[in-house]
């Protein structure tokens, strides 16, 4: 008797990337797909075609045979739920948002394809009293503020212990207070405008909405001074005294807000970090290897660092657990 397994390609992939990172995402989705020889639909978010075309003539100009690589453009509604439902695409990959990742699976549940989702996350960042303060204070900045906090796995949920809390929000507060914003073309810049007007209101009410469930608005909240009215600009804010049912704990922001939570045990630091839906990444800052191998391997989230947030290694897969998705992106598992 023989019995043999074997490896083939899944077949036609529909790949649906976001507006934050374009390039970036829709890399990581083709690269696995051709690697393993599998034909591809991609279809960017409306707000960020440019990308995609340009990825495109890129591939075309390297020769692929026609039919390879294919490019829809258009809205969610009337392209991307057709791609998901389509009898011939036998997967679909989706980073995005929670309730669009729902509607996909949805979509891709009547023809019962393979189904990967990036649906985002509420990322905790554990700063234990012995922890590197100034490495800590750094990281926190650029984990939360990197691209104006228009990133999946921006450290947003400031986990500080109560004994250094008070300190390391002040000095957080003053260092939020001095970033410099501005345009792509803007040599002093350290960080940029949202994606648009709509999303900006998105993140002031996000903030209103913290600010009126007993958070205190330490610095930001705001749209930035009179040189920042022509764009889409939200100032870096930090909001403290959060108690875990705030709106603006809860919820995935997607804006340069950073909520503070404060505990006194490690029992009581992975409570408050695994207290939410998502669970796509976090951190915990610790001098004690001890610590932070306990806390990260209790942490319920995909990536979890350790004295570090953000070293995105590709041949370390990527993904979440509960509703940061299914699936996961790069390293091995990735091509599977």
């Amino acid at each position: 008797v023989l019995s043999r397994v074997v490896t083939e390609p899944v077949g036609v992939c529909g790949m649906i990337t976001p507006w934050n990172f374009p390039l970036l995402q829709a890399a990581w989705k083709i690269a696995p797909a051709l690697a393993a020889g599998c034909t591809f639909v991609l279809k960017p978010a409306e707000q960020t075609p440019h990308t995609a075309i340009l990825t495109m003539r890129a591939l075309e100009s390297l020769g692929l045979p026609a039919g390879v690589a294919n490019l829809v453009l258009g809205p969610g509604a009337t392209v991307g739920e057709p791609l998901s439902s389509h009898p011939d695409v036998d997967l679909v990959s989706f980073t995005g948002g929670l309730a669009t990742g729902k509607t996909i699976a949805q979509a891709a549940a009547g023809t019962v394809k393979k189904v990967a989702l990036e649906l985002g996350g509420k990322n905790p960042n554990v700063i234990f009293p012995d922890a590197h303060y100034e490495a800590a204070l750094d990281n926190a900045l650029n984990a939360a503020f990197t691209d104006s906090g228009l990133v999946c796995s921006a450290g947003t949920r400031l986990i500080v212990h109560e004994s250094i809390a008070e300190r390391f929000v002040d000095d957080l507060v003053e260092r939020a207070g001095h970033i410099v914003m501005g345009g792509p073309f803007d040599e002093h810049a350290e960080t940029g405008p949202l994606i648009s007007a709509a999303h900006r209101d998105k993140v002031t009410d996000y903030v209103r909405r913290g600010v009126e469930a007993g958070a205190r608005l330490r610095v930001g909240g705001h749209w930035g001074g009179e040189e920042h009215q022509d764009g889409f600009f939200y100032a870096p804010t930090v909001l403290d005294r959060c108690d875990r049912d705030n709106p603006a704990v809860i919820e995935e922001g997607f804006g340069p807000v950073i909520t503070v939570e404060t505990f006194s045990t490690e029992a009581e630091a992975i409570e408050i970090a695994n207290h939410t839906e998502y669970g796509l990444a976090g951190a915990v800052w610790s001098s004690d290897a001890g610590t932070c191998q306990r806390v990260s391997r209790a942490l319920r989230h995909g990536t979890v660092w350790i004295n570090d947030y953000h070293p995105y290694l590709p041949q370390a897969e990527w993904g979440g657990f509960k509703a940061s998705g299914i699936g996961r992106e790069l390293g091995p598992t990735g091509l599977g």
